[in-house]
């Protein structure tokens, strides 16, 4: 799942980069010209490799051993976390408080995660046990709805339920119904899932309780008012439902990468 989504977030990219350069374009006040100072290239390099190349040093011990075949995602997890915990002593940033900080961070959100995984299961085996599964995909399958509106029913579901959901938690609410629906309309599961993965990242942006939206308020100045975090962040959700758009009338742009590393 994570080699097709990873050239999506990559178009994803473009979208946003050519909205942001058009926007500065038509309007420069949003992005002032500023001066800035010589830097000789040795400086240029110094700086390279003491600040950028660790840090391509922990993205390839996450996504580098993943494409190599050398480690599942979940080992690659591990490496990345290594990898920043041996960075974090070279820069002498790591001390027993951060290092308990840390961990009580981790303990605390994998805590909450595994409660939401064992409720999933247990509301996934209720459906399982009771039928209500096989139900629910023969009422789809005896729909008149062409198939790909059922598709779209499904991400309006998602994007509504963003808007004041954890994702983790709507990933194990809603997969289960949604998989075995998806499979009986012949759709392919990996595509559907970058779908479903894209429509997560829009939901987060949701107004008016989307989860990213109150970071961005957390970090941004404090004369910024919530309606304009909801301005700023409508654009993007316009150029991800552009995206999501492509994907569900022009498939191999999520299915060609998993294609080609098989």
């Amino acid at each position: 799942m994570f080699s097709p989504f990873l050239f999506v977030v990559l178009v994803m990219a473009v979208f946003y980069a050519g909205y942001i350069i058009i926007r500065c374009w038509v309007q420069p006040s949003i992005a002032p010209v500023y001066e800035m100072d010589d830097v000789s290239l040795s400086e240029k390099i110094k700086d390279l490799v003491k600040y950028v190349l660790p840090q391509g040093i922990v993205i390839f011990l996450v996504i580098g051993v993943i494409f190599l075949g050398v480690a599942t995602p979940s080992e690659a997890a591990a490496t990345g976390s290594i990898g920043t915990i041996f960075l974090a002593f070279l820069y002498k940033r790591m001390d027993w408080g951060v290092f308990k900080k840390s961990l009580l961070g981790t303990l605390s959100v994998s805590g909450m995660i595994f409660l939401i995984i064992a409720g999933a299961t247990a509301f996934s085996q209720i459906l399982a046990f009771s039928g209500a599964t096989n139900g629910l995909s023969d009422i789809v399958m005896n729909m008149s709805l062409p198939p790909i509106v059922i598709i779209f029913m499904m991400m309006v579901i998602v994007l509504f339920l963003g808007s004041f959901m954890d994702v983790v938690a709507i990933m194990m609410i809603t997969l289960p119904i949604f998989i075995p629906v998806v499979k009986s309309l012949d759709y392919n599961p990996v595509w559907f899932c970058v779908i479903f993965l894209l429509n997560l990242e829009m939901a987060m942006t949701t107004p008016p309780f989307g989860m990213s939206l109150f970071v961005m308020k957390g970090v941004a100045p404090e004369d910024t008012k919530m309606m304009d975090i909801y301005k700023a962040g409508l654009p993007f959700l316009g150029l991800d439902f552009i995206v999501m758009i492509m994907i569900m009338v022009f498939p191999p742009i999520a299915l060609w990468l998993p294609k080609l590393m098989s």
